[in-house]
C-alpha cells in the first residue's frame, strides 16, 4: 500500500483510493491528484483494495474510490460490489479502457457515481474526483430523531 498527502485546497483533505492493475495509468492519475491536494492510497488489483480498505480492525476511511473493472485476481465489479455493500455512502467511480454500455447502466443501478472511460482527461477527472469527495456524506441518516 502506497500512501501520499499534501494538505488540500482551504485546509480540507480528501482521500481517494485508486484500483487499478496498470501503474503506467495510476502513476499520473496519483500524480494529479496529489498536486491538486487529494491523499492517494492504491492498489493493484481488487483484492488488494479490499485487503487496504479492511487492514486491521480499523477500516480505511476513503472519500471515494476510483476503480479499474479488467484487474486480475478480484476484477472491478466484484470489488465494486464489496464496496457498495461494505461502505454504501463511499462514491464510486469507474475507470475504464473496455467501455461497456451494458455494464456501466448496471453499476450506475447499483450506486457507481460516475463511469469514465480512458484516456480520460486530467480536467474532467479532477472535476468528477472533487464532486465524489464533496458528496461523501460520513454516517449518512445515521442519526435520524
Amino acid at each position: 500500500m502506497k500512501l501520499h498527502r499534501q494538505q488540500g485546497v482551504n485546509g480540507r483533505m480528501g482521500r481517494v483510493l485508486l484500483v487499478d492493475d496498470e501503474e503506467h495509468v495510476r502513476k499520473p492519475i496519483r500524480l494529479s491528484l496529489v498536486k491538486a491536494g487529494y491523499e492517494v492510497v492504491e492498489a493493484t488489483d481488487g483484492e488488494e483494495a479490499i485487503r487496504t480498505i479492511r487492514a486491521a480492525d480499523n477500516p480505511l476511511m476513503v472519500d471515494t474510490i476510483i476503480c479499474d473493472i479488467r484487474m486480475p485476481n478480484i476484477d472491478g465489479t466484484e470489488a465494486i460490489a464489496y464496496f457498495r455493500s461494505q461502505f454504501p455512502t463511499v462514491p464510486v467511480v469507474v475507470l475504464t479502457g473496455y467501455p461497456d454500455v451494458d455494464l456501466a447502466v448496471s453499476l450506475m443501478k447499483h450506486g457507481v457515481t460516475d463511469y469514465l472511460v480512458k484516456p480520460v482527461s486530467w480536467e474532467e477527472l479532477l472535476i468528477v474526483v472533487q464532486r465524489s469527495v464533496d458528496n461523501h456524506v460520513i454516517l449518512k441518516d445515521q442519526f435520524v430523531a
